[in-house]
C-alpha cells in the first residue's frame, strides 16, 4: 500500500469540493514537448487539476503551503502552453482557500485578487 502524500490528499480534497460544479475533472495531467529528433519527449508542466464544464476548462494549481509565488510561475507557464484556458486558481491546502487568478497578469509581485473560502459552496469574495 503507497502512503499518500500531503500533496495527493489536498488534491483530493479539492476536486471533492469542486466537482459538482464540473462536467469532468482530470488530476495530474502532464504537458510534454514533442520536438520531432532522435530526443524523447520530456513533461514541460504538470496541471494538478484540470476542470471542464461545457466549453470551458479551468486550470487549478495546488500548494501544500501558501507558497503563491511559485504557483504563479508555473501557472503562467500553463497559460502560456494552453492560452484557450478559461480561468486559472490557485489552492492553498493548509488553509483551504482559493484564489482565483485569471484576471491577473500572473506577474508575481501582484497580490491575489479574489479569495474564496473552503467550503463546499464556491463563492468569491473580493480582498480589501
Amino acid at each position: 500500500m503507497v502512503k499518500k502524500i500531503k500533496h495527493d490528499a489536498y488534491v483530493k480534497d479539492l476536486c471533492e469540493k469542486i466537482k459538482p460544479h464540473y462536467d469532468f475533472l482530470s488530476t495530474n495531467v502532464c504537458l510534454f514537448y514533442n520536438k520531432k529528433s532522435r530526443r524523447k519527449r520530456r513533461i514541460i508542466a504538470e496541471i494538478d487539476v484540470l476542470a471542464v464544464k461545457k466549453n470551458n476548462i479551468d486550470v487549478y494549481e495546488v500548494k501544500c503551503s501558501n507558497r503563491l509565488t511559485k504557483a504563479k510561475k508555473q501557472l503562467k507557464r500553463i497559460k502560456r502552453l494552453m492560452p484557450h484556458v478559461d480561468n486559472i486558481f490557485f489552492f492553498c491546502g493548509d488553509s483551504g482557500l482559493l484564489y482565483d487568478l485569471t484576471e491577473e497578469d500572473l506577474e508575481p509581485s501582484q497580490p491575489p485578487l479574489l479569495l474564496v473560502p473552503s467550503s463546499p459552496s464556491i463563492q468569491t469574495h473580493k480582498i480589501i
